[in-house]
């Protein structure tokens, strides 16, 4: 497949996305083929390497949806892609005061010649005298205030669908006709400061977006691999391997390991915990972090692009493209319900006259006030307002959520799974025990241990091996080694045959005898995790492992259970005895253990079956067939694999387990919010067109009322900036 991705100027609305999708169709054959990022006005476009479709083709479509297409430039540390015009950034808001001043210099004319009510209410307060000042100066309103209004309005009515540009600009026409100047005037300005808005809201999200990008440095002051010279170049040139140096109060450039120094750096720009930590040689740093009081060097491990804050922005542009249920309903209800509202119109502007017996002009006029508030402006952009502020303020909070639909999925979880290991615990076990047989030494133990584990990135082999470099005993990794997935491993060291996995393991092999069986048990009753190592005739011992619970994972089962979430399993592939011991201490309603990747899949599968909406929460590669199945998969963004971060909808950057109960009440929140928006909205366009029937309401008091309303939503979606619950 090839990808081409532009830079479309003036995209702000979903009514430009359903124009460009109409005319862009017919060229790349399919919607699904199109991706749309409102928010910094892109468009990513795919299709068959076997027919390539020009970019001069794809600006001439575009063109023809009323906007401009141009390629498009990754340059974060500008709006969009490249420098805009005075008249591309501020146009808009000059052409809407113009109308507004030009509104004010004629209705001062106006009431030189009428009184106040009779020129802001002609009609209700007594006939109105237009003087021809006054004409002039509300058509010229009309004329600025439609300027970006008038073309998408022509352009709408050329391709038959109808949307809301086309909507006000037959209001204005309508009232023109009828006389009415003032009104005309006043629709086009307050539609246009309506869109202006919408703009704005649309800015705003934007430039939150943008911030994150913005927490990493431009430049790195690092020393190529094998050199001493120290220079500085842009952190896109700087090779993976080199070493970086930071002084005290400088952010970090790019994600590495310390290799040399001490200090404490500010983690929250990516993983939202307020208090800086402690790092050393050996301790990972991410780009965009805050560097403390010392002064470090670190080795780069990744590339610009790659690094984690690059990701997590990566991410959150690509999520918005997601679209949450709340904005595909929303969507799919402005799709029917715009034309809807014009057969009312001109139900009402024709076939009413002719029940009522005449009137024309006041049921036109009244049509007309129907048009107006039809606008589905405050309706469409409430959603996704909502879900990038929503989307935003997550990733500062150092959850990273891949779409909507994954914002508004926590809020209706009724059960949640979780993974033992690096999940529950902190993933960082340590030899406790070493208990050896048949005249074999704890060193030589745990030197066969380590060999068959150093082809591991398990946690248990990491503190194998850990333990064996502790006690300077030399590990040359197995020969011939092969993985049996869930339960252990087998492979050649110094010429022997050797195997190693858990207690199960050992039980299968048909070597465990009653003296194994007891101290495994009481190793496990311990809560320690056990790992058997033998030859094909016998066992030669057992080795205990402890791992730490998080500090914070009783008070969060506490936490979600409060939230009303009906059922927590705790899932393991340790031991029965490890997993009991840990489940009474943090509480969950139930374990399993000793669990294969595939039955972990299968638990799952039951809890949906039982509950319907479930969260599967872990952090390794065993992990993420289960996150793939359950409804939210939530992933532990720093100790988790690429595997399960990659898999899960969900990433918790710090590793947090708080957040999952903040999480969850969030994504109420902004769940809250959208049916508030969506529910205000249709109230007030019912409230009105039922006061148009009775002819009670006016065009400006409609076009008013739909502004009132499109401020209010925005407003309202932006709260979710603040990351409250």
């Amino acid at each position: 497949m090839t990808e081409k991705n532009f830079h479309i100027k003036g995209m702000d609305c979903n009514e430009e996305v359903v124009a460009l999708k109409k005319e862009l169709k017919p060229l790349v054959g399919s919607e699904d083929n199109l991706e749309f990022d409102l928010i910094n006005a892109k468009l990513k476009i795919t299709f068959p390497a076997d027919t390539p479709v020009g970019d001069e083709e794809i600006k001439k479509a575009v063109a023809a949806a009323g906007l401009k297409a141009e390629p498009w430039v990754d340059d974060r540390q500008k709006d969009g892609n490249q420098d805009e015009s005075f008249r591309e950034r501020h146009g808009r808001a000059v052409m809407c005061g113009l109308s507004g001043i030009l509104i004010i210099g004629g209705f001062l004319n106006h009431t030189a010649s009428n009184s106040f009510l009779t020129a802001l209410a002609p009609g209700a307060a007594g006939e109105s005298i237009y003087p021809a000042l006054s004409i002039a100066l509300y058509l010229g309103a009309v004329a600025s205030g439609a300027w970006y209004i008038a073309p998408k309005a022509v352009l709408s009515a050329r391709r038959f669908r109808p949307d809301m540009n086309l909507l006000m600009s037959v209001a204005a026409i309508g009232a023109i006709i009828l006389g009415e100047y003032l009104e005309a005037a006043a629709v086009t300005f307050l539609f246009a400061a309506s869109l202006l808005l919408e703009s704005w809201s649309i800015g705003r999200a934007r430039n939150a977006i943008k911030a994150l990008a913005n927490l990493s440095p431009l430049v790195a002051r690092f020393k190529y691999p094998g050199k001493d010279d120290l220079i500085e170049k842009p952190v896109a040139e700087v090779p993976v391997g080199s070493t970086v140096v930071v002084r005290p109060g400088e952010k970090i450039p790019l994600d590495g390991v310390i290799t040399k120094g001490a200090t404490r750096i500010n983690q929250a720009p990516i993983t939202g915990e307020p208090m800086p930590v402690e790092k050393s040689e050996g301790d990972e740093v991410f780009a965009g972090t805050i560097n403390g009081d010392g002064s470090i060097e670190f080795r780069s491990v990744k590339q610009a692009e790659d690094t984690t804050i690059a990701r997590i922005i990566k991410m959150v542009e690509k999520a918005q493209s997601r679209k949450a249920p709340s904005e595909q309903w929303v969507e799919k209800f402005a799709r029917y319900y715009t034309p809807s509202m014009i057969v009312l119109s001109l139900f009402i502007a024709v076939a009413l006259p002719v029940i009522t017996g005449g009137g024309w002009s006041k049921w036109f006029y009244e049509a007309l006030v129907i048009l107006v508030i039809a606008c589905p402006c405050a309706l469409v952009i409430s959603t996704p307002v909502s879900i990038v502020a929503g989307l935003t303020s997550a990733a500062r909070s150092g959850v990273l959520v891949k779409g909507g639909a994954f914002l508004e999925a926590p809020a209706h979880l009724q059960a949640v799974a979780l993974d033992k290991t690096g999940t529950v615990t902190y993933g960082k076990p340590s030899v406790k025990e070493i208990i050896t047989m048949d005249n074999h030494t704890e060193d030589e133990l745990l030197m066969c241990a380590a060999s068959l584990e150093a082809h591991s990135t398990h946690p248990l082999a990491t503190a194998i091996l850990d333990k064996a470099e502790s006690l300077g005993i030399p590990v040359k990794p197995a020969d011939a080694f092969s993985l049996i997935q869930g339960k252990g491993a087998e492979g050649v060291v110094n010429g022997k045959n050797y195997w190693i996995g858990s207690h199960r393991f050992m039980h299968e092999k048909g070597m465990e005898t009653p003296e194994f069986h007891d101290k495994a048990e009481a190793l496990e009753a311990e809560g320690k995790s056990v790992v058997a190592i033998g030859t094909d005739d016998h066992v030669c011992g057992i080795i205990g492992l402890e791992d730490k619970i998080r500090d914070q994972t009783k008070s969060v089962i506490t936490a979600l259970k409060k939230l009303g979430i009906k059922h927590i399993v705790m899932l393991t592939g340790d031991n029965r005895g490890t997993a009991e011991t840990v489940a009474k201490e943090i509480g969950v309603d139930r374990f399993e253990s000793d669990l294969l990747p595939e039955e972990k899949v299968d638990i799952v599968k039951q809890l949906m079956d039982q509950y319907g909406k479930v969260a599967m929460i872990g952090d390794g590669v065993n992990d993420a067939p289960a996150l793939a199945t359950s409804t939210v998969g939530i992933a532990m963004g720093a100790a988790g694999s690429d595997a399960a971060i990659e898999t899960a909808d969900i990433s918790l950057m710090s590793d947090d387990l708080s957040k999952l109960p903040w999480l969850v009440g969030f994504s109420r929140r902004t769940l809250r919010i959208i049916k508030r928006n969506i529910a205000f909205a249709l109230g007030l366009k019912f409230v009105f067109i039922v006061l148009a029937l009775l002819g009670m309401a006016s065009l400006w008091m409609a076009i008013a009322a739909d502004m009132g309303a499109t401020f209010v939503v925005i407003m309202n979606s932006l709260r979710l900036l603040d990351g409250k619950t």
